[in-house]
Parts: structure tokens; C-alpha cells; sequence
């Protein structure tokens, strides 16, 4: 039986939506960004996706660390909307929904909402990695766009 929750957060930026949906939208740039990447590997696109990669996280459970690799595709990309989805055995599914939009001052506003799927003895776990992996990177997100679009090339 799968198990499913959602949880979201915002994030406020001083940068274009451009460069806030270049960002998001190349998931070979997620290793900036996600506390859990540790390889980002571009795949040849699955049908329907934009663009699809293999990606590699470090998983924790107590003190041990393990690899968990998992495929990402890029479904759609607009001047204000970006949706992922990543799907890694067993029949977990984490679908990522960024809504962008101006605000006064030179502030970008992104609205991101996770959706997880997961076997229900895997659920727990699986959302809570997932959970405060995604506010760290909120927190990373804000700090590189606000250096610049050259700059989290550069760190």
C-alpha cells in the first residue's frame, strides 16, 4: 500500500525568474543546491520529459551512510513554472511543482510544492529525508540567487 503527503515552502530571492527557472530547471545543478547529491549525471530523455538524469544521493540511517541512486526528468519548464519528478525503487515517487512570479523591489517568489509516494513501511522515512532535504536546499537556494547567475558557478 503507498502512503502519500505533501509539503511546501517559499522562497524569496533577489534575482530574475529567468535565472531562478534556469537554475531550477537543470537538475545538473542541483548538486549546488541539495544537502543529500552527492553525482548528478545527465541521461538521455525519457519519452514525455524534457530532460532526465541519473542522481546520487547519501542516505543516512543512524551512523551509517549509503548511496541511493534514483532517475529525474524535467517535465516542464516555463517562464514561471517548473515540474520534476523522481522515481526510485520501490515505488517512490517525488514530484516537485515551482511556481515563480515577480514581486515589487527585484524579488523573484518561489512557491514550491513536494508531493512523496512511498510503500507505507518506507513512508516515514522517506518523507522525512526528503522534507529537511528540500528546506536545506530552500535555504541554499535563496543565498546562490541572491550572489548572481555567475556566481554559484563560481563557489
Amino acid at each position: 500500500m503507498l502512503r502519500r503527503d505533501t509539503f511546501s515552502y517559499t522562497v524569496q530571492a533577489r534575482c530574475s525568474r529567468a535565472d531562478a527557472v534556469a537554475l531550477l530547471g537543470d537538475l545538473t545543478r542541483q548538486g549546488e543546491l541539495h544537502p543529500l547529491i552527492v553525482r548528478v549525471r545527465r541521461l538521455p530523455p525519457r519519452p514525455g520529459a524534457l530532460a532526465s538524469y541519473g542522481i546520487t544521493d547519501r542516505l543516512a540511517a543512524g551512523p551509517v551512510r549509503f548511496p541511493v541512486t534514483y532517475r529525474a526528468d524535467v517535465l516542464m519548464v516555463t517562464e514561471d513554472e517548473v515540474v520534476t519528478v523522481a522515481r526510485q525503487w520501490p515505488a517512490t515517487t517525488v514530484r516537485n511543482h515551482t511556481r515563480l512570479r515577480d514581486e515589487p523591489g527585484g524579488v523573484t517568489r518561489i512557491d514550491v510544492e513536494i508531493t512523496l509516494s512511498a510503500p507505507a513501511p518506507l513512508f516515514g522515512y522517506a518523507f522525512r529525508q526528503a522534507r529537511a532535504a528540500h528546506l536545506g536546499l530552500a535555504t541554499r537556494l535563496g543565498a546562490v540567487l541572491d550572489r548572481g547567475p555567475d556566481a554559484s558557478a563560481a563557489s
